[in-house]
């Protein structure tokens, strides 16, 4: 083959890994808000125009989950639980407590990782594997997933669809991750962005986030909970979210 000839085929061999990466990490854009909730509704989490889908992400945690079991128990709310498989095989009976009040358990997958480099066989088998895990200590099998972060790839997508797993992101977050976060920020990030039948996002544990930062979502719960009730709206599940739901990983519609 001639240089001439040969030129191509050297220029298709330098944009290929470009073009790779692009094609895994293009599905990240929906983390973005403005992205996700115009052109995503179903991504966002978006549900029956007077019913709010509560979740949260990262546990189970045996110092902080429990304290939202009996939160949520004592404000007559059940919520969706978005459980790390490494935890759950750590804390099966506490995976199996929160089944067991009445929430519903979904997967958050297997560590809490940044997908930066195409992983697509490692994806699939670290949800597959999250799946089994929460089926085996639950006695439920999963029907939702999230990625860690937000961020989802198109690997990721692909591994929640071929586990049968719907994928949801969320329309409000509370920021309760960080380490200046206090029970009034957490609710007044949420109400900026809550309408009704949106999801809202919090994590029931700091494993991933600044320590102890747990107290500040957990301590505007009942205010959350509250405002919404006075508006009109029911704060439940997912399941009970009653959104027309699009094919693992997006689509039009959360």
């Amino acid at each position: 083959m001639s240089p001439v000839t040969d030129r191509p085929w050297r220029t298709a061999a330098l944009l290929l890994p470009g073009a790779i990466a692009a094609a895994h990490i293009g599905p990240a854009a929906t983390w973005l808000p403005g992205v996700r909730l115009p052109l995503f509704p179903a991504l966002s989490g978006t549900g029956r125009r007077r019913h709010v889908a509560l979740t949260f992400d990262d546990g189970p945690d045996p110092e902080s989950t429990p304290r939202f079991l009996d939160a949520l128990d004592e404000l007559g709310v059940r919520a969706t639980f978005f459980l790390l498989g490494e935890h759950v095989v750590r804390h099966p009976e506490l995976a199996r407590e929160t089944a067991r009040r009445g929430h519903e358990p979904a997967v958050h997958g297997w560590t809490h990782d940044r997908p930066w480099r195409p992983a697509p066989l490692r994806d699939a088998e670290e949800v597959a594997r999250t799946v089994r895990a929460v089926r085996d200590a639950t006695g439920l099998r999963p029907r939702w997933y999230r990625p860690p972060y937000g961020i989802l790839t198109a690997g990721r997508w692909a591994a929640a669809r071929r586990a049968g797993l719907r994928t949801v992101l969320w329309s409000a977050w509370g920021r309760d991750w960080t380490a200046d976060a206090t029970p009034s920020s957490v609710r007044a990030h949420v109400a900026a962005d809550l309408r009704g039948g949106g999801t809202i996002l919090l994590h029931d544990s700091d494993r991933h986030a600044a320590p102890g930062c747990w107290r500040s979502a957990l301590g505007a719960l009942p205010a959350l909970v509250e405002g919404c009730r006075r508006a009109g709206l029911t704060v439940g599940p997912l399941h009970e979210h009653g959104a027309p739901v699009a094919p693992a990983g997006g689509g039009r519609r959360r």
